[in-house]
């Protein structure tokens, strides 16, 4: 039996895109319709079972993470770990490393909304990956990280491509063995002076150590890093409650299914 996964929420940066509301809070408490934003990031790794977690995020907002966490009665662990300056995701792993210990782990961007029918069966699916980025189909693929496929097979990542390579986007939701710590502690900063985790990811590519795994199109995957898409997502989460009757990101209801249970 291997070690459980951990899991690593980041929810840092400055979120310039919401200023100057983000000069009083961090975005990841605004809410996404009726909860805050990393409710929904966090469900997903409590649904993959996930029992550990490490928040990521600057000092003044970790005391508001633990302040809302420590009210609620979840059967997870949560850890809290300093990222003061926006200095990359990979550096966020970085960070760490300590909490990792051995343990293989997933790792989630405080922002990434998903929702799908099939949803936790996908993700039970990528927990037992070493290591996998989640995909999807998008009409915009310009504005994020693109995959390059050789038929099948996985062969590049490319950031924000002015001309067009494919519509499969790489969305913030990633699991990885833990000798990729040891990798991405050789990166080398890009031009914006961060540690970008598309640089592990091509590693792992170089590798043939990358998997992927599409969501397909029965989920819906947000960014809620803009103002707009914090609406359109806000809108959608409103409209599936009010139809289904059901409630997502209720994290005591995922708690008792997915975390309970195991």
């Amino acid at each position: 039996m291997s070690m459980e996964k951990k899991g690593i929420l980041l929810a840092g940066g400055t979120g310039s895109r919401f200023f100057p509301v983000t000069k009083a809070v961090n975005k990841h408490f605004l809410a996404i319709y009726n909860k805050p934003m990393f409710f929904y990031p966090l469900s997903i790794l409590m649904i993959g079972g996930i029992k550990k977690i490490q928040i990521v995020s600057d000092d003044e907002s970790l005391l508001k993470f633990d302040k809302i966490l420590s009210q609620m009665d979840l059967d997870v662990e949560f850890s809290f770990q300093s990222q003061n300056e926006p200095v990359g995701i990979a550096d966020g792993l970085l960070k760490s490393e300590k909490f990792l210990g051995k343990s293989d782990f997933a790792l989630i961007l405080g922002d990434n909304f998903y929702f799908g029918q099939s949803l936790s069966a996908q993700i039970k699916q990528l927990m037992k990956k070493k290591n996998c980025i989640v995909t999807t189909k998008n009409n915009n693929p310009e504005n994020f990280g693109v995959v390059k496929y050789d038929g099948d097979k996985i062969i590049d990542i490319v950031e924000k491509p002015k001309q067009f390579i494919s519509n499969v986007i790489v969305t913030g939701l990633y699991t990885y063995e833990n000798k990729c710590i040891e990798i991405a502690k050789n990166l080398k900063p890009s031009g914006r002076g961060e540690l970008e985790i598309s640089d592990l990811n091509s590693y792992l590519i170089k590798n043939d150590m990358l998997e992927t795994l599409d969501l397909g199109r029965g989920t819906v995957w947000f960014d809620a890093g803009t103002p707009d898409d914090l609406i359109r997502a806000s809108e959608f989460v409103k409209l599936i409650q009010e139809r289904s009757g059901f409630e997502i990101a209720n994290l005591n209801e995922i708690n008792n299914e997915f975390i309970k249970k195991k």
